[in-house]
């Protein structure tokens, strides 16, 4: 069975190598040092600390393999600067609903939706993905439509 590669921009590739660097080399670590102080508190059937502890050192663990896999089967994603249709990693100026905004289109894990970051895997990331400055187009989400038009397409 064949993995499929994902695609990340080249930004988001460095803020998870950053990342995987940081909780390897410092909060693992601490959190390591954590689990043994509270192990040393007595008695693990009834120490919190302990029990909190091991489960914050599971979840990192668990999300040192999530960006060590993504990490292993990514694929910096392929803009087409200067061809005017977006791709991941396009950054666009819009108008949605008559309001001018500025959304970045991104691989699926690097999505941020507060920082105005869009996975081209969501429906207006789909709806986007190879459209061209002057498209409008209409999206359907849970709250209604949409409107949005692409007044500028950037890399």
């Amino acid at each position: 069975m064949q993995i499929q590669k994902i695609e990340i921009t080249k930004e988001g590739k460095a803020t998870l190598t950053e990342e995987l660097k940081r909780l390897k080399e410092v909060e693992r670590p601490l959190m390591v040092e954590k689990l043994h102080k509270a192990r040393s508190m007595g008695d693990l059937a009834e120490n919190s600390a302990y029990t909190t502890a091991r489960e914050g050192l599971s979840m990192m663990d668990g999300r040192i393999m999530e960006i060590e896999h993504i990490l292993k089967n990514s694929v910096i994603a392929t803009s087409s600067q200067g061809s005017g249709v977006i791709t991941i990693g396009s950054t666009i100026q819009v108008e949605i609903n008559g309001v001018s905004d500025t959304i970045r289109v991104v691989g699926e894990y690097e999505a941020d939706p507060m920082n105005k970051k869009l996975s081209a895997t969501s429906p207006i990331g789909k709806a986007l993905l190879g459209k061209k400055q002057g498209d409008i187009i209409e999206i359907t989400v849970p709250s209604g439509k949409i409107t949005y038009k692409i007044l500028e397409i950037t890399s």
